[in-house]
This record gives C-alpha cells, structure tokens and sequence, in this order.
C-alpha cells in the first residue's frame, strides 16, 4: 500500500504470482481513508469483502508520504527542547553552509523550536563521555513546568555529548516524564547517536515534532486493519528502503520521511532480474515529485543527511534524489515573461485543469493531452476522466497567451521544460556520482514516467528503456518484494592505522548483536538474517565520511584502506596516498526477506496485435504523425512493435518515438529499443 500525494497505490498479489492494482485518489486529511478505498475498489475486483481479502493476507506492507508531507507542509507538532545549558542556539546556529553557496537571499525555514521553547539545563559530559557535571534535575523540573505552560506537545531531548554515553539523557527523560503531563518525549542517544551537535539536534527536533501526528495515524490504521481481518503486524518501510513493524519504528517516525519513493529498491531488485542486468537507473514521476535512483552492480547507494524542506535529518537512507516534477506538475510565466513549471503541483485536489474538479493552471498532464500523447476520457478504472476542452483553455490562458505563442507551441513548450528538468535530475544522480548514465538501462515508472523515459533516456545516451507494465504501481509492487531491514550504529572515532583491530571487531560483535536482537523481536532469527558491516572514513580535516563494507573476522586495516581509496578515486578522482584516515562509525545492518514472490508469466503472443486507433500526436521536431495507440492487454510477450506509438495500461501510458521500437520481454513488461541520438523525436 503505497500512500502518495496524489493517488494511492495497491498491489496485490497470490500465492501463484497473479497481481491486481489499485489506484484510488489519496485523501490527504485523513491517509486512512484511502487506504481503505483501495482495499474496497480491489475486493470488487476479486470478488470478495475487505474482510476477507485481510483475514486471507500474509504480508501487508505499507508505504506512505504522510511524515513527509508533515513536515513539509510546517503540520508537525508543538516542540520543546531539552539541551545543555549554553547549546540552546545550536538549533538555529545550524551549520552555515547554504545548498546554493551563490544565493545570500534565500531564508532558511522556521526553526521548528522558538527560542523560549529552548530551556538549557545543568550537567556536563566530556569528549571521552564522561561526567564533569551531574545533571541539574531541578532545572529539568523547571523546563517542565514551561512546556506545560506553553502547551508543548512533543519533547526533544538533545544533550551535549550524550552520543558517547546517554546517562544524563536517560535521567532527564525520566525526571521529565515525571514533572511533564505530555506523553511524547524523544532521545537524540536514541533516535540519532552521531557526532554533530547540530544535526544530531536537528534530527531529534523532527522526530518530536512527528511523534504525536504519525503514530497516532500507524497505531489506529494497523488497529482497523486487524479488527477488519488482518492478522499479521503492518509493515512500514522506512527511509532505508527495509521494512520494520509499527512497535519498532514508532518511537522513530523520522525514519519514514523517504518512507514511499525507498520501496523503489524492492522494485528494482524484482525488475533486474526481467531486465537481465544489475545496472539500473529509476525514474518514477507521480503527479506530485518525481523520485531518481541509481542501482549499481546490484546495489543501491545510502547516505544519512536528507534536507526536507530545509531541515536537515541525519538518518540512514537511500540515496535517492527527488525534484518536484509529475504530472500535476503547475506551469506559468513568471513576471520576467519566462516560462516555468513546477516546483508546485495541483496536487490530489483539485488536480490538473483537465480533471475538471476546480484547477484552473495549466499541468504537465494538461501539456500532456494537448499533444495528443494522452487520449480524453476515462482512466484509472474510471476514477479519472480527462477533459481535452479543459486542458486547452488552460494552457491558452496561462502560458500560450502570455507567451504569444498557439496552444501546441505552448504545450511543448512545458513538456520540454520538464524534461530538461527530469535529465538534471538522473545526471544529479549519475554522473555528479562518477558513472555514466549511458551504461544504465534507464526505468521509466510512475504514472506519468513512461510518457517521458523514450526522450530523457535517449538525452542521457542509454540505449533502451525498460517500462514495468504496471509502472504506475512501482513503488506499492516494490514493496511486496521489500526486506526487513535494521540498521544499528556505533560511535568509534580513531586513526585507522592506529586503532586496535581486537577492539574494533569487539565493537563491530557488539552491535551484530544488538541488531540480532532486534531482528529477533520482529520474529526474525538464525540464518534468515544476514549481517552486513560497515565504516565511515575520511581524511583528517574533511567534514563528510564514506562508507565502506567490512568483510567478516578481524578488522584488515589494510583491505580497509584499499577500498576507501578505491571509492575516493570514483567519486572525486584523486586520492591522498599515505593520507591518514579516520574511522569515524561503525554500522551493523540486519536483513531479512519477507518471502519471494515470482510473478506469473503471461501467455506467449499467437498473432500480431491490433491498434484501437491511429490518432496524430505531437513528436517534438518530426511534428504530428499518424501514430497507433495500443490497449496494453493486447501486447503479449513476443510482440514487437516500430514506433511511432502509444500503448494505454491500466495505470500508464506509455510514449515511443518514431524510431525507436518496444519489445515485450517474457514477464510481460515493455522494452523500448531507442534510435539514434540526436533524432529530435522528443518534446
């Protein structure tokens, strides 16, 4: 269950590998609600009840942007903060580095704790973590007293230190709980224990101000489930692109800020294995944001600094890159008499102009029917009807006139646009990464991607592009293919030549075990558990580590330091030979599979397949061609089509350009041959 911004997602799938979508519009006052919708429309469709499509579940794996838009759109809860005394300002202080070093203008967002909701209290821990001064209880009491007064809902507990031993943190939590009538308290030694006062602050700052508005929703949304029929726990994917149960990340809801676009690693390891390769480039564009991921060699990169909307979270996650381009993606003309489009979106309401349910502004999606690329009329099982008058007038009133340009100038016009914006995206991910998108096979997913993958993948030089059948529903069929995953760190800072290799191994057996632990407590144990070590390095002066992967046994400082510079090479191009290198943390991370999933192979092609209709659409500098738009059940595997076309899935449309031609591989999913470079055959 895949909760996004506009649509909620479905998949279903049974025991013999049959799948069933859903796609209902998302409710964003109450995520529940659409939820259930899907649950509903999908029982229709199986012939059954939402009870007993629950009570027969074996996995339920949900997904969602609800943290995400939470915090975005400045709906998190009232916060206090529990600091040392002297480091109150630290959260506003923040670290002095802007994302866009030439822009002195731009304001940060609103510290999310007021400066008197600041209370700093007695009590000190040294740089080895031990004590120079007890905590002042009685000023705990005192900050407690204010926070009632204020109404504080959440309490964020950051004290100086507290990564190297969380003593002082624990004793203020539990003399806060004692003096505070609020529930909500949260513990930077617990959410985020890193070096880095302000990020570390930061992060426990965003996890009060979650608590009280997601586990509410998680905890009531897993109780209706069950009391409807299911039977096993709600499994949440988490930022990391794992899933965990509701018990093990509701004291963490910043863990779920990635929580939807990180099920895109479910799905790329399902689709590597159709696509016969384990490079793999992911474009998924919804009607909101559009998700970029990189899978190298079979593996997605993780990173632990995220920015949404300005905050920083220092958690770990995929490394995934988001831009705000979907298919209700707004454009206009500024006041300099510039065409622009997005960042803001029309969003689940009132949607694209063409929905006809209250938007005015011109969308991608409205840009999108101009062009004759999306046909009028019902979509999404009838949830959708685009209206073509609609979008017309729109992008006449907005951009064409304006502009002084015809309404088919004015449509290409935004689709260009965003899809300059869609190649700065995967080039962001790919190439400022040190590989070249050329050697990728190029997945054009989401709702709205496929209508673009055929001309973002020829700008980047990939040779073909793969399109998931039921690529409106990627994330929400990664997840039934998601891992439970658990990541535990461990602070250890120290020259890599010079640290003790005994005591770093100690260290590393520690937190296997910890992870074990908690693996265990989601009912996972013994072999089914797979451990995987980790450590951050750097050279001495630079802010920012790499992680490397550690094999098993005693730590080999040499294989280490190898490794470190092989990926320094890669990703900077130069390295410091004989430079010291410091270890900065140890990371443990526990996987398990929740069980694999083969889909079932649709019947092989027996006759050459039919257009429903031929109609003219737009092909950028080749102008309106004739070209054959397919019902997506009539291509079968075999089938093998010369483009100009279009083929019309349940949950996509799908764009091939004049010389290209689209394959359908064994799994019934779709494999776009691109033509020359250069052909112009884009918007």
């Amino acid at each position: 269950m895949d909760v996004g911004g506009t649509f909620t997602d479905l998949a279903l799938a049974d025991v013999s590998g049959s799948l069933w979508v859903a796609k209902v519009p998302s409710v964003p006052a109450d995520p529940s609600r659409g939820v259930l919708a899907a649950l509903e429309r999908l029982a229709d469709e199986v012939g059954g009840s939402v009870d007993g499509l629950l009570g027969g579940c074996g996995l339920f794996v949900h997904g969602s942007t609800v943290a995400t838009n939470t915090l975005l759109e400045g709906k998190g809860a009232r916060v206090g903060l529990l600091t040392t005394r002297g480091f109150r300002d630290a959260l506003e202080i923040r670290r002095g580095l802007r994302e866009d070093q030439w822009d002195h203008r731009a304001p940060y967002p609103p510290v999310l704790v007021p400066r008197y909701l600041r209370q700093g209290v007695g009590g000190r821990l040294d740089r080895d973590g031990a004590e120079l001064e007890p905590l002042d209880t009685a000023d705990v009491t005192a900050a407690a007293a204010t926070f009632a007064e204020e109404g504080v809902e959440a309490v964020a507990v950051a004290l100086f230190n507290s990564f190297l031993d969380p003593v002082h943190e624990e004793a203020a939590e539990a003399a806060l709980r004692s003096a505070w009538p609020g529930e909500w308290v949260t513990r930077s030694s617990l959410v985020a224990p890193i070096m880095g006062e302000y990020e570390r602050t930061s992060t426990t700052v965003v996890n009060a101000a979650l608590l009280p508005r997601i586990v509410p929703y998680l905890e009531a949304l897993e109780a209706e489930l069950q009391a409807r029929g299911l039977e096993r726990p709600v499994l949440l994917v988490q930022s990391n692109g794992g899933a965990a149960s509701v018990p093990q990340v509701g004291p963490r809801p910043v863990n779920l800020l990635l929580s939807g676009p990180a099920a895109a690693v479910g799905a790329l390891n399902l689709y590597r294995s159709w696509a016969g390769t384990d490079e793999l480039i992911s474009m998924e564009i919804g009607g909101t944001s559009c998700d970029v991921l990189l899978m190298s060699g079979g593996t997605v990169a993780t990173k632990d600094d995220l920015l949404i909307g300005g905050y920083h979270v220092q958690v770990p996650a995929i490394d995934i890159h988001t831009i705000g381009a979907g298919g209700g993606t707004i454009a206009g003309v500024d006041r300099g008499g510039l065409l622009f489009v997005g960042p803001r979106g029309a969003g689940a309401e009132p949607g694209p102009a063409c929905y006809r349910r209250g938007g005015t502004e011109p969308t991608v999606t409205d840009a999108q029917l101009v062009l004759g690329r999306l046909r009028p009329g019902s979509y999404a099982g009838g949830a959708l009807h685009l209206d073509l008058d609609a979008a017309r007038d729109a992008v006449a009133t907005r951009v064409a006139g304006p502009l002084g340009l015809s309404v088919q100038d004015a449509a290409a016009g935004i689709i260009s646009v965003v899809e300059q914006n869609l190649l700065h995206a995967v080039e962001y991910i790919s190439i400022e990464r040190g590989l070249s998108p050329a050697r990728f096979t190029f997945v054009a997913a989401g709702g709205a991607g496929p209508m673009h993958g055929a001309t973002v993948g020829r700008m980047l030089g990939c040779g073909r592009v793969y399109v998931p059948r039921q690529a409106g529903a990627f994330c929400a069929i990664g997840m039934l293919h998601a891992e439970v995953r658990q990541d535990v760190l461990g602070f250890l800072l120290g020259s890599l030549d010079e640290l003790d290799a005994g005591e770093v191994t100690t260290r590393l057996v520690t937190l296997e075990d910890q992870a074990r632990a908690t693996m265990a407590a989601e009912g996972f144990t013994g072999g089914v558990v797979r451990l995987e070590r980790e450590v951050d390095l750097r050279y001495t002066g630079q802010l920012w580590s790499i992680k490397v992967a550690v094999g098993p046994g005693s730590l080999d400082a040499a294989a280490v330091r190898a490794a470190f510079e092989a990926e320094y090479q890669r990703l900077f191009g130069h390295i410091q030979p004989g430079g010291t290198i410091l270890l900065t943390n140890l990371r443990v991370v526990a996987r398990a599979a929740t069980g694999h999933l083969e889909p079932a192979r649709p019947p092989v092609a027996a006759s050459p397949p039919s257009p429903v209709e031929t109609r003219k659409v737009w092909h950028g500098a080749d102008g309106w061609l004739d070209t054959a738009a397919y019902e997506g059940q009539a291509l079968r595997p075999g089938h093998e089509l010369a483009g100009p076309l279009v083929v019309e899935e349940a949950t996509t449309t799908v764009l091939v350009g004049p010389a290209d031609r689209l394959a359908v591989d064994a799994a019934g999913n779709f494999v776009i041959t691109l033509g020359a470079l250069g052909g112009g055959h884009g918007a």
